[in-house]
């Protein structure tokens, strides 16, 4: 095997659960080959290096061997090489959002149904019906 498509590799390494979101990762831009932006029908070949990012995770990795069909996750785990640059970065991701609070923490508790009739009663003096 020569080379495989870029997206039928991700699919099978599993960074995406189907060739069809890898597709449009690809298509999208968040995906460069040796740090060229490419369409999903780029072949990868060993050797490449594949920058990625999913959300706000950012993987930097060498392709170590081809895979066109997907298979446990342990070949998978040999199908590339992280660079060591990147999972600092991403390890250092993670400790920061153990240290976030997440978005919904700093809102309270739920209006009990007291407070919310007494919230509404409110607006409607103000003459803010909904």
């Amino acid at each position: 095997m020569d080379g495989v498509r870029i997206d039928t590799w991700l699919w099978a390494a599993r960074f995406f659960k189907t060739r069809g979101l890898a597709n449009e990762a690809v298509a999208g831009g968040r995906a460069h080959v040796n740090g060229v932006r490419v369409k999903p029908s780029k072949d990868v070949r060993p050797g490449d290096t594949i920058e990625l990012s999913i959300g706000e995770v950012r993987w930097t990795m060498a392709v170590t061997t081809l895979a066109d069909k997907r298979g446990p996750a342990s070949l998978a785990a040999t199908l590339y090489a992280e660079m060591p640059d990147s999972i600092a970065r991403r390890e250092q991701q993670v400790t920061e959002r153990r240290l976030v609070p997440p978005p919904a923490a700093s809102v309270g508790a739920r209006p009990t149904k007291q407070a919310r009739r007494r919230i509404e009663a409110i607006n409607r003096r103000a003459g803010r019906e909904r």
